[in-house]
């Protein structure tokens, strides 16, 4: 189990990783070409909107309820029934998104009144945003039916495909803002219309693999199926329990609203680069273990549900951490290098490193919830991590206005830091939690060896952190050296970064057996 656990974690990551590092190419180019300023704020909110409620109903409520269904459906019934599940499901999810996304269209002016209220009186940027939400919107629909079909590939062991998908959207938004801009009075407008596109592609880019599953959806209107009102009773909690980051992030972008030109835009760039690691191993790790999960729930296997939760947290110690101090420690380093070109300028780079130094810490929490909230949900428990999302979402918007307020009356240079580190501590909160709940209901026992690991990772943390420091050298160094000096400067930290981890770490005794399944080590140790 651990072999197949590490290859389908790999494949995803692997896959993930060249849909990220095309998403950067994606940010530089928009960096680049339209700047980080009202325009740009205008379309990262029109942006944000459907990609908030994708990743709140889609990737967050809708998934974790219907895994774990659908897993269950395949384990102990004939495919028949699967694919009338299938059909059943995908007419449910197709009829609603429809209304909300006729909604949405109509309603445009309120949704960015709702979501960035600072707009209202600004000089253009809410007209902008309406117009560019017409175009956006829709994508909700499309890329909603993609997650019912990941859902489905990933029951089926099928996860490239899914991590391939975002590639899809990077081309088109890069394709848009090359070539489609200029063809436009508002050139931004085309980034609009590119992820319209980018989601009808990525739509239809599923069927061919469904079909070879014998699982094209064929939709059926039929809420009274007994699969359909299950997944529907189980989605409703577990969209503040899977997507309370998102949540607070929307947060965020409404008070960011109300700061300076560019601070929406400074977030979403501080933001993009904490999501890398974040997508690599927090998503992957999260993504990869739910049907696992979901599985030895079914089959009663409790012994092997812990182990594999174990061994997901075991390897988010050794990975996420880590890129969360490198992160921290090479925020200005990599912004310059990645986005300080063209109308994206030093001022740009260093009031997103403000922001990104306190994501950077959040990484932990966000990724940790990915990995403990497949805990609930593979058990078909989604009311309780709600319990966890509503603390954390209070703490949240408790800590914007702790930050946030005292900042713009000393008039600091960068408030909108307040709202990330606001952000990151409540993903702390969340996880802390999520945690407790899972020992307190002893779904989880941690094996043998946790004081020492721990010991090991911060020892390796911290002498990376200090070498990667000293590479990087004064911050007037990179905001002044050329493109080719930062990125060969950058490499090296990086990768004298990783070097010296790796080497601690082996040195002070760590294998790959301490993050091994139980079931699978050829031998254990602490």
């Amino acid at each position: 189990m651990s072999g197949q656990l590490f290859r389908a974690t790999g494949v995803f990551s692997f896959m993930t990783l060249l849909s990220r590092v095309l998403g950067f190419v994606r940010d530089v180019v928009l960096a680049r070409l339209f700047g980080a300023g009202p325009v740009m704020d205008a379309f990262f909110v029109a942006f944000k909107i459907p990609n908030f409620m994708r990743r709140l109903f889609a990737e967050g409520g809708f998934s974790h309820a219907f895994v774990p269904v659908i897993g269950e459906y395949r384990t102990q019934r004939e495919h028949a029934e699967v694919r009338a599940l299938v059909d059943r499901v995908a007419g449910a999810m197709a009829g609603m998104l429809a209304l909300l996304t006729l909604l949405g269209v109509l309603a445009a002016p309120v949704f960015i009144w709702v979501f960035a209220p600072g707009f209202s009186a600004d000089d253009g940027r809410h007209e902008l945003a309406s117009e560019m939400l017409r175009w956006t919107f829709p994508y909700i629909l499309f890329i909603s039916l993609v997650s019912l079909a990941q859902g489905i590939l990933h029951t089926y062991g099928r996860f490239a495909v899914s991590a391939f998908t975002p590639v899809l959207l990077n081309v088109v938004l890069i394709t848009a803002a090359v070539w489609w801009a200029p063809w436009f009075e508002e050139p931004a407008m085309a980034l609009a219309v590119g992820v319209f596109v980018a989601g009808l592609v990525q739509l239809l880019f599923q069927l061919p693999f469904l079909a070879r599953l014998g699982l094209l959806p064929r939709p059926r209107l039929d809420l009274a199926h007994e699969g359909v009102r299950r997944i529907g009773r189980l989605m409703l909690p577990a969209l503040f329990g899977s997507s309370v980051a998102q949540v607070s992030l929307v947060i965020d972008t409404i008070i960011a609203s109300f700061l300076m030109a560019g601070s929406v835009s400074w977030l979403y760039f501080s933001d993009r680069l904490m999501e890398f690691p974040l997508a690599l191993f927090g998503v992957a790790l999260g993504i990869v273990i739910l049907p696992g999960l979901s599985q030895e729930w079914a089959n009663r296997a409790a012994e092997r549900f812990s182990d594999m939760l174990d061994w997901a947290l075991r390897l988010a110690w050794l990975i996420v951490v880590p890129s969360a101090v490198g992160l921290f420690c090479l925020a200005a380093p990599m912004l310059a290098t990645l986005f300080q070109y063209g109308e994206f300028d030093a001022r740009d780079t260093t009031m997103a490193s403000y922001s990104l130094m306190a994501y950077a810490i959040g990484l932990i929490g966000f990724s940790l919830v990915k990995v403990l909230a497949p805990g609930f949900f593979a058990r078909q428990d989604t009311t309780t991590p709600v319990r966890a999302g509503v603390v954390a979402m209070l703490s949240n918007i408790t800590l914007n206005f702790a930050f946030v307020v005292p900042m713009v009356l000393l008039d600091f240079v960068a408030p909108h830091m307040g709202l990330a580190l606001a952000t990151a501590l409540s993903s702390l909160i969340n996880a802390g939690l999520l945690y407790r709940w899972l020992r307190r209901d002893r779904v989880y026992t941690p094996r043998p060896g946790w004081g020492l690991l721990l010991l090991r990772g911060l020892i390796a943390n911290a002498v990376m952190a200090a070498v990667v420091l000293w590479l990087a050298g004064p911050l007037s160094a990179w905001l002044d050296a050329t493109a080719w000096d930062r990125i060969l400067h950058l490499a090296v930290c990086i990768l004298a970064g990783v070097f010296v981890y790796g080497a601690t770490l082996f040195v002070l005794g760590v294998r790959l057996h301490h993050v091994w399944l139980v079931g699978d080590a050829t031998r254990e140790g602490g």
